[in-house]
């Protein structure tokens, strides 16, 4: 398990990443985490590629499945300060900017995958000896 720590709107919120938070959030969403996850970056990378005045919003579905990603890694952090309620968690933030939150989320991800890698790496070298 991998955890990181993001400043949101003055707060240090920390965010964990580890082979449960899928099925967690499957459970709680109903929804496939890394569909969900790719499909928001792709939205948050297609808006970055807009010139200002073709500049359209991402889409409100897409920012739903990015607050309830961050949410679930956050509660999995923290389970005793996260609020059992995501919308009792956002509302302890004024702004909670998706180019701020997903960057760090990412990272997270592909240091938690790196990590799996690598024990893979291990396990086999083990067991061809």
């Amino acid at each position: 398990m991998i955890m990181k720590t993001v400043d949101i709107d003055g707060k240090e919120v920390k965010f964990k990443a580890s082979a449960a938070v899928p099925r967690i959030y499957r459970i709680k969403f109903g929804r496939d985490l890394f569909m969900d996850l790719q499909k928001v970056t792709k939205s948050v990378n297609a808006k970055g590629k807009k010139k200002e005045k073709e500049e359209s919003e991402i889409p409100i579905e897409d920012l739903s499945m990015f607050e309830n990603i961050a949410y679930v890694m956050a509660q999995h952090a923290d389970p005793e300060g996260v609020p059992q309620d995501i919308m009792d968690w956002l509302e302890e933030f004024d702004t909670f900017s998706i180019y701020q939150v997903l960057p760090a989320i990412l990272e997270l991800w592909k240091m938690n995958e790196a990590t799996k890698s690598e024990s893979k790496k291990k396990l086999n070298q083990v067991a061809g000896s």
